[in-house]
């Protein structure tokens, strides 16, 4: 942080799709740095597939060196067996994470659309609509776990300044 910003890494994990974010806010500006998704081949065994989540978000964090992370809450469900797998996915980006020396910060789904939609039961559409005006950017063609992650890395710089007005 300082001159150039604060960079931000957003994660969206999934065991099939992960997306991530990376945005950074100078002078209350919040611009574009990098976005995807980290796609696994679902004929793997999950040990490495949650290598190859680990190992993407690693080289992202070495590349990009974020000063923070914001990742996805799990939310449970009717079905356990999928929020198990979740949260491994999300075990493997947040070890990527801590092994870099990077914080996380997590967020429930609902908490991510309320701060940028304004409606905690806002549609993905709705999200990615938001994502893209508040980056500036138009016909992104993004997949929905990017937007996803942008939102989720957004989210944290807001909260982040409200943390910072209310004295915290």
């Amino acid at each position: 942080m300082g001159d150039s910003g604060i960079v931000i890494i957003g994660i969206d994990p999934g065991t099939r799709v992960t997306g991530f974010g990376i945005v950074r806010e100078l002078s209350g500006q919040v611009s574009l740095v990098d976005a995807g998704t980290i796609r696994t081949d679902s004929k793997k065994p999950m040990c490495a597939r949650l290598g190859q989540i680990y190992a993407r978000i690693a080289g992202l964090l070495a590349s990009h060196s974020p000063d923070e992370a914001a990742i996805e809450n799990i939310f449970v469900a009717s079905n356990s067996a999928s929020a198990l797998k979740l949260g491994q996915a999300r075990g493997a980006a947040m070890a990527a994470c801590a092994v870099s020396g990077i914080i996380v910060s997590g967020y429930e789904p609902t908490k991510v659309k309320l701060n940028l939609v304004g409606n905690g039961r806002a549609d993905k559409s709705q999200v990615a609509f938001m994502v893209e005006r508040i980056l500036g950017v138009k016909n992104t063609k993004w997949a929905l776990d990017t937007t996803d992650a942008l939102a989720i890395a957004i989210c944290h710089l807001n909260e982040r300044r409200f943390a910072r007005m209310a004295g915290k």
